[in-house]
């Protein structure tokens, strides 16, 4: 019997390509055993309903940010830095509550020039500082360039 794994998915859908697309992508993890789960803010609560899987993928964490970012914007509400450290901390002592694999996809999004404006200057600073976070806490950290691994921090665990 195979494991279980489940997929934290936190792309919303936004237009009718990205409802098509994620069906696609549903579709593919379905035939494949995974559990899909599709959370765009509160992945704490996430990683608590898939407590029970032996992989937990959460793709991903630029989104996220994105997804926070957009929900202050509707509430008129203002996201800080302090805001996400505090966010990825309740994420990642949910994970203290789970005994297998969990691992995040993020992008770095800071290796360019920065940004012409001041929203996209935030949001590079936001996940910036969610990935400092969330890397500082992990067993392992995996820099990917065009498929080719470069490990950054400790080993992965097959």
């Amino acid at each position: 019997m195979a494991e279980s794994r489940t997929y934290i998915a936190t792309c919303p859908v936004v237009d009718e390509e990205m409802k098509e697309r994620i069906r696609k992508h549903r579709e593919a993890r379905r035939t494949r055993n995974w559990q899909t789960i599709e959370e765009t803010t509160d992945l704490a609560a996430a990683l608590t309903g898939a407590k029970g899987s032996a992989v937990i993928l959460i793709d991903c964490l630029t989104l996220w940010v994105n997804n926070l970012m957009y929900q202050a914007e509707l509430q008129k509400k203002d996201i800080r830095e302090e805001d996400i450290v505090e966010r990825c901390r309740d994420i990642l002592d949910a994970c203290g509550a789970i005994s297998g694999t969990v691992i995040f996809v993020t992008n770095e999004i800071g290796m360019g020039i920065v940004p012409d404006n001041a929203l996209s200057r935030r949001y590079r600073d936001l996940a910036g500082r969610c990935n400092q976070v969330m890397a500082h806490r992990a067993d392992a950290v995996v820099f990917m360039v065009s498929g080719l691994p470069l490990n950054m921090k400790g080993e992965i665990r097959i």
